[in-house]
């Protein structure tokens, strides 16, 4: 079966220009538990005034449903981050640094090594009392230097994992990433650290290949995938980081398949019908525009 980790709530609208209210954000999140999402990643405890879309993340975890079946995550950069969070009822804790010195100096001013020393200690803290999940950024390569050396990647994964970590999630920041990379990749991560790691990924659309690598890294045995609802997001620190994975489209793509989701595409298609006519605009998602078939 496969766990969909749901981002659209955090991913999806920290780079909208357009400030979502946090009723909006918390009926959202209803609509998707509606749907059969049981992961979602629903907060950012970052700067409010570099991310000025999260600033309200501990008032939407006090207004979301509290629900045994039901895993909310919150995305931590920093110390500062990690102290926000412990006072909220974040189950998980998505840690996350890129694994490209050229996009760290540009965006956190330090080298990857740093944010690892620094995100060690974090997660050392967090993981006493939350789960917590590493994210490894610009994974599949870097919108500044190109490729990034899997071995490095590796590396990260591995402290990240000795100070705590459940969990590792590969993202590919801005869409560079391609099926051939993704299954190599994902091959080595198996053979590293064995297939009973919980093993994510998450890719953005930014040209066109992100259901491709979703089913790349599927047969490659990976079931877990951050997606956003009606493909909305981008990274607001990346060079033209379009949307995620759309969710609706990935589900159609794995009913077709008859590989189980848990959710209810319909009214997963109802939920990006909805969150489109609430940002006024036009999204990502193709199903929702063509029909379930």
């Amino acid at each position: 079966m496969i766990e969909i980790c749901e981002v659209g709530p955090r991913d999806g609208l920290q780079n909208e220009p357009k400030l979502v209210s946090t009723e909006t954000k918390v009926e959202l999140i209803n609509k998707l538990i509606d749907s059969g999402i049981r992961i979602i990643e629903a907060v950012s405890f970052v700067n409010k005034k570099v991310v000025p879309q999260m600033a309200d993340a501990e008032e939407v975890m006090r207004l979301v449903p509290k629900r045994d079946d039901v895993r909310y995550a919150g995305l931590v950069l920093s110390r500062s981050g990690l102290e926000r969070a412990l006072h909220t009822d974040v189950d998980f804790l998505h840690v996350v640094t890129t694994t490209s010195d050229s996009f760290n100096q540009r965006n956190a001013k330090r080298t990857v090594d740093q944010a690892v020393k620094e995100l060690t200690k974090v997660i050392e803290e967090g993981a006493a009392s939350k789960g917590v999940a590493g994210v490894l950024g610009t994974a599949f390569g870097c919108p500044f230097e190109g490729e990034v050396p899997l071995h490095k990647v590796l590396k990260v994964a591995e402290s990240f994992l000795k100070a705590g970590c459940m969990e590792i999630t590969l993202a590919d920041t801005t869409g560079m990433a391609n099926p051939l990379q993704v299954q190599n990749v994902v091959a080595a991560f198996h053979q590293e650290f064995g297939k009973d790691l919980t093993l994510g990924l998450h890719f953005h659309n930014t040209r066109g290949l992100g259901l491709a690598n979703i089913l790349a890294g599927y047969q490659a045995g990976v079931t877990r995938f951050d997606s956003s609802i009606g493909g909305l997001g981008g990274c607001p620190f990346a060079p033209k980081a379009v949307g995620n994975v759309c969710t609706e489209d990935m589900v159609n793509m794995f009913r077709g398949m008859n590989i189980d989701t848990g959710t209810d595409l319909e009214c997963l298609v109802e939920t990006a019908r909805w969150l489109e006519r609430s940002m006024e605009q036009t999204l990502d998602g193709m199903v929702m525009k063509a029909g379930i078939a």
